[in-house]
Parts: structure tokens; C-alpha cells; sequence
């Protein structure tokens, strides 16, 4: 691609075979779950790939010289799991409409409601010959759409610049306002809430010692562990677990310090465990899983910890994953996340178009009224 030949985007196979470096390079450093590293531990323990529905297609744009330019985390899908935007109404209105819904072209992280970029571009003027690469794609393989979920608030208007739609949802993020510790966070609540918390931390540390791990720390045993309980959570969840056992080794080996494990003994046994990834100035919580159920151990593992360790990184927020109310009264406040969508049928783009406009004033009420629930004091 010289500075006069328009951009011209391949689909590759994996994002394993785009060097490491140059992905990197336009992935950048905040977001550990768009690396090559995270993304291609995926790919070599069969996380993602044949058997799975989730078929790596990653779309690359190179420059004059063949140095990536512009690159999509893309992926055709046969289904709508391991996704956390739902679209199960679309696609049963689909194939009710005579249509087919699947395949897909999902552009994600694989199974990690993690806000993040999308689009990894050395330059933003790349932005729509990514995306028109991508309806093109989707319109000679006859696919019905193409969906980038938790796109970064920064890629917004790249997305819509191209025609996508819109739309939004809600999570419960924790913001670190520069707080000492833990104990100036809870000052900053109501009397009641800041003694339910402390009674909370204290139920769930009784008998119990909390180990936090990083990098070398993390010796195969405790992943042993940890994938026990993350078994165990998955099966309840999902009906199995989406990531395989080798999965967490190399996601261990490829990201280091950005890793971050907590795991909670009784009885020098380990009973419960939390995953997390460390980004440039977020804690991603991840994955959660116990063998001894633990009154309030999920509380401190996976938010009160999480609160902890942000603090004393001097991140700037916790993200603590998809859904959970329950962590509004733990002082996680709502935000607003938001998807993009291109749908190949005019008909169908239309209503789901009409439909989102609902949609999106509903999210907004719905934000507005969790706002007034947190447990900061008021006034």
C-alpha cells in the first residue's frame, strides 16, 4: 500500500500469524485483552478455533513497506455464546423471517465483557477500509451482520462515522477518586453501608488466608486449582467452561506481571480463587470459582480485593465483569458500555435501527436510576 494505492485488508487465518511486535504496536499497552499474547493463548489451547463456533478471521491492513497498519480481532461465529451482548432476539427474528442468522462476524475479545479498542489502527483514516473490508466480507460470504462489542468510548465515533448502530448497555465499574486506602474509600459512604462492608470482610477473611499472586508467583498447582473452580463456575454458567485448562498456563506465561491471582486457603487447601488482568490504568476482574461456598468470600475476592490492589497500583478503576447489582451496593457505580453493529439485510438493519433507539433510552433511565442507589453518602 503506497500513500496513493487505497488500503487493502486481508482475512488471515489466526492472530497467530501476524508477528507479534507489530500487533502489539498497534494494540498498545492499556488493554491486555486485545495482545497477541492473550489473543493467541486462545488460539494454541483451543479456546477459540475448530469445535468451537468461534473461528479466528482476523482482518490486517499493511502497509507500503508490509508493516501492519490496521488490524480487526475478528472472528466468524455459528452462535451467540460467550459474547455478553445478547442477540438471540435478532437471530430468532431472523430465521423466522426465512433468514439466516449464522454465521456471524464477531470482532471481540474472545469471552471478556472488557470495554477495549476494536479497531487497532496506526492511523484513524484507516477506521472505514477496515470496516468496509468487513461488510464486504460478510456480504460475499453471506453473512447477516457484524457486531464489535465493548468498544472503547474513544472508537465511538469511528464506528458510527462507518454507518454502524449504536447500542448500549450497563456495567458496574469501581472509580479509584485517588483514594490513600481502603478505609478513606469506605469514608466516603453512608454510615450504614460503610458498616455493612466492614462486617462483610471480616465474615469472609475468618479462617481463611488470602494469597495474591503475579507473574513467576503463579506456579502450575495453583492454576490447578483456580481451573477447578473455574470448572465449577462455568458448568453453572455456561453448561462448560470456554476457556480449556492450558489456556490459563499460557495466558500465564504470555502476559507475566500482567496477571493477577487471588486465592483463598482454609486449612493450607485452596477453596476459592479470582482472576485478574492488570491494564495500563484498569483492574479487569475475569473469573471466579469456588469448591467451599464461603459466606461473603466472592464479595472480597473478586471486589473488595480487586478495590485493594487498584488502590495501591494507583489504577484508576476496577472493571468486574458483566451484570451483577449486587455490586452496586459495594460501591460500584454504573457505566454505560456499548456495541456496534452492521447488518447486511436494509430491512432488518432498519428495525433493529428503531429498535435501539428504545433500547438506548431505556439504558439511560435505567442508569440514571441505579445512579441514585450507590452507598456514597449524599449531599
Amino acid at each position: 500500500m503506497s500513500d496513493r494505492d487505497p488500503p487493502v485488508a486481508r482475512v488471515l487465518g489466526s492472530v497467530g500469524a501476524v508477528d507479534a511486535a507489530q500487533w502489539d504496536a498497534l494494540a498498545g499497552p492499556g488493554n491486555p485483552f486485545v495482545s497477541h499474547g492473550f489473543l493467541t493463548a486462545l488460539e494454541d489451547s483451543g479456546s477459540v478455533g475448530p469445535g468451537t463456533g468461534w473461528a479466528p478471521a482476523p482482518l490486517v491492513i499493511h502497509d507500503a513497506e508490509g508493516r501492519l497498519a490496521a488490524a480487526l480481532p475478528a472472528y466468524l461465529k455459528s452462535h451467540s455464546q460467550g459474547e455478553y451482548v445478547f442477540d438471540h432476539v435478532w437471530a430468532d427474528a431472523w430465521h423466522r423471517a426465512g433468514g439466516r442468522y449464522y454465521p456471524k462476524l464477531q470482532i471481540a475479545a474472545p469471552f471478556t465483557p472488557v470495554t477495549g479498542p476494536r479497531l487497532l489502527l496506526r492511523d484513524e483514516s484507516l477506521a472505514t477500509p477496515l470496516l468496509r473490508a468487513a461488510e464486504s466480507l460478510c456480504l460475499s460470504h453471506k453473512f447477516s451482520s457484524a457486531h464489535a462489542t465493548f468498544i472503547a468510548p474513544e472508537q465511538h465515533d469511528l464506528f458510527e462515522a462507518a454507518g454502524w448502530l449504536l447500542r448500549s448497555d450497563i456495567q458496574f465499574h469501581w472509580e479509584n477518586r485517588g483514594y490513600r486506602d481502603f478505609e478513606e474509600f469506605l469514608g466516603e459512604l453512608a454510615s450504614r453501608k460503610r458498616k455493612a462492608i466492614r462486617k462483610e470482610r471480616a465474615a469472609a477473611q475468618e479462617g481463611v488466608e488470602i494469597r495474591t499472586l503475579s507473574g513467576d508467583e503463579i506456579r502450575p498447582e495453583h492454576w490447578d486449582a483456580f481451573w477447578e473452580f473455574y470448572q465449577d463456575t462455568g458448568a453453572r454458567k455456561w453448561g462448560q467452561p470456554y476457556l480449556t485448562r492450558e489456556a490459563f498456563t499460557l495466558i500465564g506465561e504470555r502476559l507475566g506481571d500482567r496477571v493477577l491471582l487471588m486465592l483463598a486457603f482454609m486449612g493450607g487447601a485452596p477453596i476459592a480463587g479470582a482472576l485478574n488482568l492488570i491494564g495500563a490504568d484498569t483492574l479487569y476482574g475475569r473469573y471466579w470459582g469456588c469448591t467451599v461456598d464461603k459466606p461473603f468470600l466472592h464479595f472480597e475476592l473478586c471486589y473488595y480485593r480487586a478495590m485493594d490492589e487498584a488502590i495501591a497500583r494507583g489504577l484508576k478503576r476496577v472493571e468486574a465483569g458483566a451484570q451483577g447489582g449486587h455490586k452496586l451496593m459495594r460501591g460500584y457505580e454504573p457505566v454505560q458500555t456499548w456495541s456496534a453493529h452492521w447488518i447486511a439485510d436494509r430491512g432488518f438493519r432498519e428495525a433493529v435501527a428503531e429498535f435501539l433507539v428504545r433500547e438506548r433510552d431505556g439504558v439511560a433511565q435505567d442508569q440514571l436510576q441505579l445512579g441514585k442507589r450507590t452507598p456514597f453518602r449524599k449531599g
